[in-house]
């Protein structure tokens, strides 16, 4: 059995071709009954995401050439265009780049830990549809253990990498428990976005969204379950705010250091946290002066994220160590499927011929030979029939010259090495 990983990704081909390369939910069924219905590929799996489309393919042939003509029937690429963006990868490294691509080895952000669900998505659908047998089921079931042991056995995934969750990390320093404090967001784009996620993940206890349009922060709002209001209402609102985050494409600031006063006022100088992640700053410089108000710029947390990253880089050295000793481990049990075929075969004809004896040992008790002297006889003809062609094969094997032979039928049957 072979196995192919076949695909493109974020560092192969742009995101127009990554595009035009992926396949949507109500496909992927579909397409794996087309790919695996006509011969050549026994078992299939295909992971379509923003970044990557792939095909996991097991097959008795190695079918290469199919499954490319497939994709290229799917896609409408040219052939000099999956020349320069496809990558084909057989048999260990197949393995090797499923194992990576799980742990997050393979993503924008290293250790990211969304891509190793989508590749549980993909096999449960190959799956559902019929379209997966031994070797793609042992291949997918080890490459879920092999990222279980990396995210516990390293920190690929310890350090935020993203200036959204790297805020809301700070936050959680300031504020031991987000579950009874209030966040203001500022902008309505895709790092707000991110934050108020992160923030809902995190339990925070309201959350509300002010934008210049108030759609957008509706939008938003119905996204994460919270209150909109326009940036003119900002002030009536901005007393309420333990935590507030700002990220708006002004150019003009959004907070000034008076109105921040008089919300500290308010609140009776009760700690502000503020994160302006905006550039040009959504917040005027001065309020950082203020008592009581711990403000962070998108300067303050590009440290901690690149620091971050090293330590995934780091860790990630260790992740390969753990990939390249379960790759070898997975490909010995591929090896040990050649040997099936040949170890059935053996069994059937040592069972056919054993049951044949015996038929005839039972026809000669029955017809009033001496039990014990059948059952002698029987041994005695099993021990030379199991035994005839092995010691030909030892004898043609000496005069041949062959002494590695004598070696392995020493293995083989558990020969003790004395004479």
């Amino acid at each position: 059995m072979k196995i192919l990983a076949l695909g493109l990704n974020h560092e192969t081909a742009s995101v127009e071709l990554r595009e035009q390369a992926a396949f949507s939910p109500e496909a992927l069924q579909p397409a794996l009954r087309d790919l695996t219905g006509g011969g050549g590929v026994s078992e299939a799996a295909i992971l379509s995401t923003c970044n990557r489309t792939e095909i996991y393919c097991g097959s008795d042939s190695g079918r290469d050439q199919r499954v490319l003509n497939w994709f290229r029937r799917h896609t409408g690429f040219s052939r000099n265009i999956l020349a320069g963006n496809l990558y084909a990868l057989p048999n260990e490294q197949a393995v090797k780049h499923a194992f990576r691509v799980a742990s997050g080895l393979d993503s924008m952000v290293i250790g990211e830990t969304q891509i190793l669900g989508q590749m549980k998505h993909a096999f449960h659908t190959a799956a559902t549809a019929g379209a997966t047998g031994k070797v793609l089921n042992r291949l997918f079931q080890h490459t879920f253990s092999v990222a279980k042991q990396v995210r516990t056995h390293t920190a690929i995934g310890a350090h935020s990498v993203s200036v959204a969750y790297a805020g809301v990390s700070l936050a959680r320093r300031v504020f031991t428990r987000l579950s009874e404090q209030t966040a203001l967001l500022i902008g309505a784009g895709e790092t707000i976005e991110l934050v108020a996620r992160h923030l809902a993940e995190n339990g925070i206890a309201n959350l509300i969204v002010a934008n210049r349009s108030i759609d957008k922060a509706q939008t938003l709002a119905r996204t994460v379950g919270c209150d909109a209001i326009t940036l003119g209402q900002i002030p009536a609102h901005l007393a309420r705010a333990d935590i507030v985050v700002s990220s708006t494409a002004s150019t003009l600031p959004i907070l000034g250091k008076g109105a921040v006063e008089r919300a500290l006022a308010a609140r009776r100088h009760k700690p502000m946290f503020i994160l302006d992640l905006a550039v040009p700053r959504d917040v005027e410089a001065e309020v950082s002066r203020l008592r009581d108000v711990y403000l962070y710029t998108v300067d303050d947390l590009k440290s901690v994220v690149e620091r971050h990253r090293g330590l995934r880089r780091d860790a990630a050295v260790e992740a390969e160590a753990i990939i390249d000793l379960q790759v070898v481990r997975f490909m010995r049990w591929m090896r040990s499927l050649d040997s099936v075929p040949v170890i059935r075969q053996l069994r059937r004809e040592l069972d056919a011929t054993a049951r044949s004896e015996a038929d005839k040992a039972v026809r000669k008790i029955r017809n009033g030979e001496d039990p014990q002297a059948v059952v002698r006889q029987l041994a005695a003809t099993l021990t030379g029939k199991f035994a005839h062609h092995p010691s030909q094969a030892l004898k043609q094997a000496g005069t041949d010259g062959h002494p590695g032979l004598k070696s392995a039928a020493r293995q083989l049957f558990g020969l003790s090495t004395k004479r």
